[in-house]
């Protein structure tokens, strides 16, 4: 058989001991997992950028134990949990949101524990690492054979958390969209699909971002060096790039930020 998998998503870095010690925990309980570290390098405190990054890596997942740990309220009375979903994953993280769009996309949750006197965390549980102290040893018991009740207290799945994200908006011509997500390369994630074919953008066309003129095309090879892009990305998204240069930078925005798109010829006052 294969070894049992168990995925951890965190904003805790790689600089100090966090992660290695949730590592240790698991391989304790379970020395024959298989740990992915899908990232920990969400920016800290961001919740929906956890929650986005785990849903982006789920179809690339084996079945498996998921830990996500964006979790800005631990030690509060925010809820631990541990959830099973209808395509047999489970999610194990703080009740926030975070884990919300990943259950979603897993079928749904059947099953649902709070892990707050889990039988399994260890003693004494910190008030300030659950990832350490609650989450990875319930992950390892899950990934070795424990039933789902046996970590902690049933509770109804209607009561999970869920996570809400903004709408695009198309009126006058132009599409509102909002930056979800701001990757590494500077790269801007928005909350659009198909809302700019509504507006009749297409590969190849010009397009306005807020006060810059740009070109959508299929990849970053198609704009020359320097360039701003709007582009479809690995997700099927739209996102805003800047060919071997940062979108965050050029145009001075974060995560949570919006930005105004349209044909070039629509732009207000159209510069370059």
């Amino acid at each position: 058989m294969s070894p049992p998998v168990i995925t951890l998503l965190t904003d805790y870095g790689l600089e100090d001991e966090f992660v290695g010690a949730c590592h240790g925990v698991i391989a304790g309980i379970c020395p024959g997992a298989r740990i992915i570290d899908l990232t920990h390098g969400v920016a800290p405190h961001d919740v929906r950028g956890g929650a986005l990054r785990l849903r982006s890596a789920l179809p690339y997942l084996p079945v498996g134990v998921h830990v996500a740990v964006v979790d800005p309220g631990v030690g509060s009375d925010r809820r631990g949990v541990a959830v099973q979903c209808l395509d047999g994953r489970f999610f194990v993280g703080p009740d926030n949101g975070l884990l919300w769009p990943a259950i979603q996309a897993s079928g749904g949750a059947t099953d649902l524990v709070d892990l707050a006197e889990s039988p399994v965390r260890l003693q004494a549980v910190s008030a300030t690492f659950h990832g350490r102290d609650i989450f990875a040893p319930v992950a390892a018991h899950l990934a070795a054979g424990r039933a789902l009740e046996e970590v902690g207290e049933p509770l109804d799945p209607e009561v999970l958390i869920g996570l809400e994200l903004p709408v695009p908006l198309v009126a006058d011509g132009r599409l509102r969209a909002t930056v979800l997500l701001v990757d590494r390369f500077g790269n801007l994630g928005l909350n659009c699909r198909d809302e700019g074919a509504e507006l009749g953008l297409r590969p190849g066309a010009e397009v306005a971002i807020q006060s810059h003129r740009a070109r959508y095309v299929r990849t970053f090879a198609d704009a020359a060096p320097g360039e701003l892009l709007l582009y479809e990305d690995s997700n099927g998204f739209l996102a805003v790039a800047v060919n071997q240069g940062s979108a965050a930078v050029r145009l001075n925005v974060k995560a949570g930020n919006e930005l105004e798109i349209g044909p070039a010829e629509t732009n207000k006052s159209g510069s370059a």
